[in-house]
């Protein structure tokens, strides 16, 4: 089976949760972005992702904008299930962006990446770097991909929103919402493709939008039913 949760940002606590202890051997459990465990490359660090390595699950992540994208970028790429990934290890995977993937007897597609609400705040190469956005060159891939499958996948998987829904939930939060370009890419994808759910995670909400749309937190869903664990 396959599972869905939103970013963890390296807390080691979230591999404790009781819904999580409940994954059995073959299961997979993906991670909205800012997975968070590749930040430091410290040997604690390090004797974390091999303890992952031992689970009965695989831990599936795709990237969002608080990484270390160098860390990220130093592992080789390589072909698995067919799509483009990262092997951090044999059960910590990279999903990579723009990708499509055999998982589970379902078609996923994937698109990490996104744009800092803190911007402003962050300085790159420091705090903040521009690889967290995605390139043309990986938006005109996702295309390209979705193309090969007729624009019908199973599951979507990215950390940020489509541009509409996005306005609609900070709206009801009175907060601003930054629509960036990845958003509106999301958006036009979401009109033209067939999916029957799609999970992001980069608004730390726990909340079904629609039959379609659960922005995802810290809940592990069932990825085909879209319901709770």
């Amino acid at each position: 089976m396959i599972y869905v949760t939103g970013d963890m940002h390296g807390e080691v606590e979230r591999f404790s949760d009781s819904a999580i202890r409940k994954l059995k051997r073959g299961d997979y459990l993906i991670v909205c972005g800012d997975f968070g465990f590749l930040w430091d490359d410290s040997p604690k660090e390090r004797a974390f992702l091999k303890k992952l390595s031992k689970k009965k699950f695989t831990t599936l992540f795709i990237d969002g904008t608080h990484e270390n994208f160098n860390l990220l970028n130093s592992y080789e790429i390589s072909k698995w299930n067919g799509g483009k990934v990262h092997l951090i290890n044999e059960k910590v995977i990279h999903l990579l962006r723009g990708q499509v993937y055999e998982i589970d007897d379902q078609t996923i597609f994937t698109m990490g990446g996104g744009i800092s609400s803190d911007i402003d705040l962050r300085f790159e190469n420091e705090t903040w770097s521009s690889d967290e956005i995605p390139s043309r060159e990986e938006l005109v891939e996702g295309v390209d991909n979705l193309e090969k499958c007729d624009g019908k996948v199973d599951l979507v998987i990215t950390h940020e929103p489509p541009a509409k829904l996005k306005e609609f939930m900070l709206l009801k939060e009175h907060k601003p919402a930054n629509i960036s370009g990845i958003n509106t890419y999301l958006q036009e994808m979401s009109e033209v493709c067939s999916f029957s759910h799609w999970y992001f995670g980069s608004l730390h909400i726990d909340k079904y939008i629609s039959q379609t749309h659960v922005s995802v937190f810290k809940h592990i869903i069932n990825a085909k039913t879209g319901e709770k664990l």
